[in-house]
């Protein structure tokens, strides 16, 4: 019988255990994306539930816009800081940042009632927090993996967004309904305080910003207008999946205002709906590199499947109709994350990604404020079905869109946008 070869068996594991660093510092992604997400869904359903009446749903609106606004505000300011700035340090200093504003909310609840203002200003302040620490991991990755590992790398990534939902979905709407915001508050800091110290452990491959892995990081870098017009295909995906963002991410204002409209649930049921979304993600980051075809027919098939499973809860108002919906939704989501963030990676210049990331993490959030504020207010004068509806049929033009995408023109002597890479053990690692 001959031996395996040396490190083979490390090579079947999951990339977070073969590689520790990756590991550690993807942890402490999971719980900051996940406190996060807590706090939007529980001080959401709050809103709807608790703290407004008549008008829940253009105030869960706005709080949702607020949340999203640093995103995109600040997308200069964050590529220059992930640009100049060792990524650990940021990335310490963002999650210790946040766990400081959560726990300077959980006094302020426990000492008094909240007034609706204060909850719209803690999420700015963790929005703003994550606005730098997510575009710094996602241009980290390199630092943290070998290049064969980048597709589980993003898979990883990506499916802490799911991860989250699911955190947010289990635990923000049943922590308001039996401990309050003061609940959700330390829940959050808590997090986020775990995240810093777990960051805070881990070794990166270059102390400053990525040069000493990247000679070529060092030169000029481009401005936005250069950068995206030297890459029109890539320009093309970001208006289309900016577009598609208008209707899908407007979900998360129509999930509790279809549950206590249309289903009449609880927190419970808005811990089903955003648990559906979240599983659906999840399995679509670790399945989305073995999905075949290039990448814009298989965002295409995505859209299209989006927009018919959106539209089915629109249609038929049961439980299990608008959690399949929502399953078959975040699997699109999960699938279309890891081909298109993984085939980023490959095309933009190292020098360019501190800058593309920050600018796509903007420009695909850009949409976020208006689709929360407008489907917030149709909220109040539509039933939550007909939003349903309005959300499946503007998918449709951005899927027409990305298929008929011309060209797939890339920056000289960039690589080929790879084919899906072949099936790979459970966990991603290949």
């Amino acid at each position: 019988m001959t031996a395996p070869a040396p490190g083979a068996a490390g090579r079947r594991l999951p990339l977070v255990l073969r590689n520790r660093a990756f590991g550690t510092v993807w942890l402490g992604q999971v719980l900051t994306q996940a406190g996060i997400r807590m706090f939007q869904v529980g001080i959401s359903w709050w809103l709807i539930g608790y703290a407004t009446s008549g008008d829940g749903g253009f105030a869960a609106g706005l709080f949702m816009a607020v949340s999203t606004l640093p995103a995109v505000v600040l997308a200069p300011f964050v590529a220059r800081a992930i640009a100049r700035f060792a990524h650990r340090s940021l990335l310490r200093t963002a999650a210790g940042g946040a766990g400081a504003a959560a726990a300077a909310l959980a006094v302020w609840t426990c000492a008094s009632d909240l007034p609706v203002a204060a909850a719209y200003a803690a999420a700015l302040a963790l929005a703003t927090c994550q606005a730098f620490f997510d575009p710094c991991l996602t241009t980290s990755v390199p630092e943290l993996v070998d290049d064969a590992d980048i597709e589980a790398a993003t898979g990883f990534e990506l499916s802490t967004q799911s991860l989250a939902s699911l955190g947010g979905a289990l635990l923000g709407a049943l922590v308001v309904d039996v401990a309050g915001v003061a609940g959700l508050a330390v829940g959050c800091a808590a997090a986020y305080a775990t995240a810093a110290v777990l960051i805070a452990t881990v070794r990166f491959r270059t102390a400053g910003a990525g040069t000493a892995a990247h000679p070529e990081a060092a030169e000029p870098r481009r401005t936005l207008r250069q950068l995206l017009g030297a890459m029109p295909y890539v320009r093309g995906i970001l208006l289309c999946f900016t577009a598609a963002n208008l209707f899908t991410t407007a979900v998360f204002v129509v999930m509790p205002l279809y549950t206590a409209s249309v289903l009449h649930g609880d927190g419970a049921t808005v811990a089903l709906l955003e648990a559906s979304l979240g599983v659906g993600t999840l399995i679509g980051s670790f399945t989305g590199a073995r999905v075949p075809g290039r990448p814009a027919v298989v965002g295409t098939a995505c859209l299209a499947a989006m927009a018919a499973a959106l539209a089915l809860p629109g249609l038929i108002a049961a439980r299990p109709v608008i959690a399949g919906a929502l399953l078959v939704t975040g699997w699109c989501v999960g699938v279309i994350g890891v081909r298109f963030v993984a085939l980023f990676q490959r095309l933009v210049p190292a020098a360019d990604k501190p800058a593309f990331f920050a600018v796509m993490q903007a420009v695909l959030g850009a949409t976020f404020p208006v689709a929360s504020l407008l489907f917030g207010f149709l909220g109040d004068h539509l039933s939550p079905q007909t939003l349903c509806l309005i959300q499946a049929a503007g998918l449709v033009p951005a899927a027409l869109a990305l298929a008929l995408l011309p060209g797939h023109s890339r920056p000289a002597g960039a690589p080929d946008p790879a084919p899906a890479p072949e099936p790979t053990p459970a966990g991603g690692a290949r």
